[in-house]
């Protein structure tokens, strides 16, 4: 069987390639630059841009599934999606947002991601929708800033989410892909735990064995120290509309991961033991 990645190069969609090809499965990854795209060598990378679908050629040939990521194709997941079903494509995995359905932060960014559920939902091929939460690896934001000084500043340090270890949706993604009982289904696929920016920090900080605080900031502030370090107005806006809510209501926790996989989910402290090196000088 082959499977077709999008996104190849982004957290998820290189663990789902590891994974894949670890269970046997051909995997064709598609990248805008494969000579940087540092794949495993069992992968056939594919030279394209999935937001532009006339730029991938015959990539979709003798596919069985493709995984979607909304971030990769944009606007173009019907158009992409069209010519995967007359190649002959089965099945289409996408990777979405539990915000599609526990709201969050500004909705033209959930409605991105509904965007892509509904291309799956209307090109004929059997579906199957990945709601996750925020990424524990978006912690690595701190990163700078820990290893300067042991101090984070932020916005919103009690807002609390279920942040989801990247492997965990690749395992998910790899059964929906490649296994029965998942066709027409949305995960909401969460961390096992809720935790608070404070909570976080303090993991970092055991992990570490280093003394951290979280300095409060205002929003405002963050937002225009993220512009003006020239990130584009959606990092900001994403970060902030969405931890605005969480500091009011928690973001879900489920089950999901577990029930699916068989196993605990990956826990945050277990994120953070492995990519200790990154916060440290």
């Amino acid at each position: 069987m082959t499977i077709v990645i999008t996104g190849a190069t982004g957290p998820v969609g290189r663990a789902t390639t590891q994974l894949l090809l670890e269970a046997g499965q051909e995997v064709t990854a598609i990248s805008r630059t494969p000579e940087r795209a540092a794949l495993p060598a069992e992968a056939r990378v594919a030279r394209g841009d999935p937001s532009r679908p006339q730029s991938l050629g015959p990539v979709f040939d003798g596919a069985e599934a493709v995984l979607i990521s909304p971030r990769a194709v944009g606007s173009a997941a019907p158009e992409l999606l069209a010519t995967a079903a007359a190649a002959g494509v089965r099945r289409v995995v996408v990777i979405s947002a539990a915000t599609v359905q526990y709201p969050a932060g500004e909705p033209r960014f959930a409605e991105e991601f509904r965007a892509a559920e509904r291309a799956a939902q209307e090109s004929g091929l059997a579906w199957t929708a990945l709601r996750c939460t925020d990424f524990d690896a978006n912690a690595l934001a701190w990163a700078p800033q820990i290893r300067g000084g042991g101090v984070v500043r932020g916005a919103y340090p009690t807002a609390a989410s279920s942040p989801i270890h990247h492997r965990d949706i690749a395992a998910v993604a790899v059964a929906a892909l490649t296994g029965p009982g998942h066709a027409g289904r949305a995960h909401v696929l969460t961390g096992p735990q809720s935790l608070t920016q404070l909570d976080k920090v303090r993991t970092l900080a055991a992990t570490l064995d280093v003394d951290l605080s979280f300095d409060e900031v205002p929003a405002d502030r963050v937002r225009a120290a993220m512009l003006a370090q020239g990130l584009p107005e959606e990092i900001p806006a994403r970060l902030l509309g969405s931890l605005a809510d969480y500091a009011r209501t928690p973001g879900p926790t489920t089950a999901t991961v577990a029930e699916l996989l068989d196993r605990p989910a990956l826990t945050f402290a277990q994120w953070a033991i492995e990519n200790a090196a990154a916060f440290r000088n």
